[in-house]
């Protein structure tokens, strides 16, 4: 058929086996490290995502067991300064387009017109995909994508109809189970014992709850020694407040602020 000569086969010198060539998206062993790494050292906010970094083996250079939401975050946030650096501009521009379409639409505010223009913007990036990955690549999840923009225009805001925050309600349930043969009497047990156990630390004294509080947050002293409790000033350098500056910017949900920045 003629498509795509660059990755047909080719012989080789012993015109027994056959050689293939490299796609634009293939990424070698350092390349693959580098990947890896950024989502290993990336240091998240407390409650965005779980703990992606041990779903990132090193060794094998791979990414597996993480979860949807890990997959819903990494796509949305991660995934465009991993390819920045690691694909050829015509794999790594359409990508970063996708996690730029997922996170316009999954905002906590979103205009009509916003949401038309996302319905044109998505069906470039798909195009772009095409000339990218093979067929084989677009399954009907790629495909859904298209149908998005229409859902938030008859159903309203994606994150109020997600399903993240029933599933990790659901862990929690599993956690409760001991009895294997009967989980979900070990479920209304658990829950019962929960909710006992908050009603009791209503008449605990504050000091009781405070300290619970710091060990999981760790919010109990300001910056600075343990002897000094007031902390000591911080000057920033110029890098640290120019990247916290393009980080709140980045991470806004104006539609304007976002049109300044393209």
């Amino acid at each position: 058929m003629g498509i795509r000569k660059v990755l047909h086969p080719s012989k080789c010198a012993d015109n027994i086996h056959y050689e293939y060539n490299a796609a634009n998206f293939d990424m070698t062993k350092k390349e693959k490290e580098n990947f890896c790494s950024v989502l290993k050292n990336a240091r998240l906010p407390y409650g965005s995502a779980s703990n992606i970094s041990r779903c990132v083996h090193m060794d094998e250079r791979k990414v597996f067991g993480y979860k949807s939401h890990d997959a819903h975050f990494i796509l949305q946030y991660l995934l465009q300064f991993v390819v920045i650096k690691t694909l050829k501009p015509e794999v790594a521009i359409p990508l970063i387009r996708l996690g730029a379409f997922f996170r316009s639409i999954c905002g906590k505010v979103i205009n009509l017109e916003d949401v038309h223009k996302l319905q044109e913007e998505i069906i470039e990036i798909l195009c772009e995909l095409e000339t990218v990955f093979p067929p084989t690549f677009f399954d009907i999840m790629v495909h859904l994508p298209l149908h998005l923009c229409k859902e938030v225009e008859f159903g309203g805001l994606v994150h109020l109809r997600w399903m993240f925050r029933i599933e990790r309600y659901l862990c929690k349930l599993k956690s409760y189970v001991r009895n294997k043969s009967k989980p979900e009497g070990s479920m209304a047990e658990g829950y019962l014992a929960e909710e006992c156990l908050t009603f009791c630390s209503r008449f605990l004294s504050d000091e009781v709850q405070k300290k619970e509080e710091e060990q999981k947050f760790n919010v109990s002293y300001s910056i600075g020694s343990r002897r000094n409790k007031d902390g000591k000033p911080v000057d920033l350098a110029d890098k640290v407040w120019t990247d916290a500056h393009r980080y709140i910017l980045f991470n806004c949900g104006n539609m304007e602020i976002k049109k300044l920045i393209e």
